[in-house]
């Protein structure tokens, strides 16, 4: 539970003692970071907007289509490559999946890697994968590891005074193993609590974030807030951690409590958007995400994150029932995605905004990871199908799966990247590591790959031992 929710809701017993043992982990860490100098890059961004399509897109069904093959029952699972037809975009040698149609219309915007390889972890969780895209490095990990939003943060600081610098927008707070949302990676770790993630589980209740609950007159609310600070102050297991730990989440707490008499608050507040589009965006929570990422972006924000929400078996997560969820999936994030690359441009705002849509693999109907490389098998797909719900892509692939990248200097109509057309599917060309794409997010964004801050009396780098290699091709 965020610092936000808090101060701006109610709390059960459970929620609170969540929300402190999370404050209480983060004190722990010791000293304050120092950023260790590093060489300065000209900035081609200076807004991050991550579309993350939690749960495994599958590549073949939206960024990288191959040969459809119609559903037959007792077909074989292996002479299936994709569930859907290739259609044209404006880029004469871009095609994408059906179901995408807006999306194609803006392809000439930006980039499509389709050979981005994620990382081997011995066996293929959501949490482990989603945990290495987001901060770089593979858990477990001896300390609290940053979230890039939390890099960014730090290093580049807020646009605005009043708005949270690191937003996260989508994420569901269920509590559970794999189901557990706010997970280890949405933290700011050793870089202190100021610079974690404002949470917003459903944009449709943004403003309940930046006001006090009904029926709180303002004396009641402050008298809260003091009380927060006091409790604190006299927390026993805060006491023990360091002063810069215990600063740094007093003025989160402050930050947050500033925003509520903020004019910057508006921006969350979604009724203020002429209906005309609201309406665009309205394809469901990922889709008002995306309208509430722009109007942040404009307030403020540095980095805003959308996820498409993961939880077991539902939207990317495609184990069964693959060709139409994924069809509801595209339905959900074609008009919306499509329209935020087209308001930023109206805005004069996509040159300076970096917009990054990935996932944490890709998928296979067959295949478990990559070839020669054996992993726990998570599923037990039947090599012959029999139903429609076999029809998809359900495996976990970490071979190849597809990232779009928009602004922030980014080539315009531009594809990188190449992946065998037969199975396995594997990268032909131009693979790109998850270290490699942060080095290229970070080159946008003016940091350099080994830009570091000291932890313990040691470096620590922002992409994995400062080695990520920012791919120029996919510049301008």
């Amino acid at each position: 539970m965020s610092i936000e929710q808090e101060l701006f809701a109610p709390l059960s017993r459970r929620d609170f003692m969540r929300a402190g043992a999370g404050a209480a982990l983060a004190a722990l860490t010791g000293s304050e970071p120092r950023q260790l100098s590093a060489a300065t890059l000209p900035a081609k961004a200076d807004i991050f907007i991550l579309l993350w399509m939690a749960g495994g897109m599958a590549q073949t069904e939206t960024f990288d289509p191959k040969k459809k093959t119609p559903f037959e029952p007792g077909m074989r699972g292996s002479e299936v490559l994709s569930t859907f037809d290739p259609i044209d975009t404006v880029v004469d040698n871009i095609k994408i999946s059906e179901g995408l149609e807006k999306i194609a219309k803006v392809m000439d915007r930006g980039a499509l890697i389709r050979t981005h390889r994620v990382g081997d972890l011995g066996q293929i969780l959501h949490t482990k994968h989603q945990y290495h895209w987001h901060t770089g490095y593979a858990p477990p990990q001896p300390l609290l590891v940053p979230h890039m939003g939390a890099f960014l943060a730090r290093t580049l600081g807020a646009r605005h005074p009043d708005v949270p610098a690191f937003l996260n927008i989508g994420q569901n707070l269920e509590l559970g193993a794999e189901s557990d949302a706010v997970k280890a990676f949405h933290t700011a770790g050793f870089l202190g609590a100021e610079y974690g993630p404002f949470l917003i589980d459903d944009p449709n209740d943004a403003t309940a974030r930046v006001r006090p609950p009904a029926g709180f007159t303002e004396a009641r609310f402050h008298s809260r807030y003091e009380a927060y600070r006091k409790l604190q102050a006299n927390n026993p297991v805060l006491k023990h951690g360091s002063g810069f730990q215990q600063e740094s989440l007093l003025r989160s707490v402050e930050g947050a409590h500033r925003l509520l008499s903020s004019p910057a608050a508006k921006a969350f507040d979604l009724s203020l958007e002429p209906k005309k589009s609201f309406d665009i965006y309205n394809t469901g929570k990922f889709g008002l995400g995306c309208l509430l990422a722009r109007r942040l972006a404009e307030a403020g924000a540095r980095f805003i994150e959308v996820s498409s929400e993961y939880i077991p078996f539902r939207f990317w997560d495609t184990h069964e029932n693959g060709h139409v969820r994924a069809m509801g999936m595209k339905q959900s994030i074609d008009g919306p995605v499509s329209q935020l690359i087209l308001d930023l441009e109206e805005r004069g705002m996509l040159n300076r905004t970096l917009i990054v849509l990935a996932s944490e693999f890709g998928r296979d109907i067959v295949m478990e990871g990559k070839p020669g490389k054996d992993v726990l098998k998570s599923d037990t797909q039947p090599d012959i199908m029999t139903l429609p719900k076999h029809y998809g892509m359900h495996r976990h692939f970490t071979e190849a799966g597809s990232v779009l990248m928009f602004g922030g200097g980014i080539k315009k109509g531009a594809l990188y990247g190449k992946t065998a057309d037969e199975r396995p599917c594997k990268v032909v060309e131009n693979p790109v590591t998850i270290e490699d794409l942060h080095a290229t997010i970070y080159r946008s964004m003016g940091i350099p790959a080994d830009l570091s801050y000291e932890v313990e009396k040691r470096p620590f780098y922002v992409t994995k031992d400062g080695k990520g290699k920012a791919v120029m091709e996919l510049f301008a």
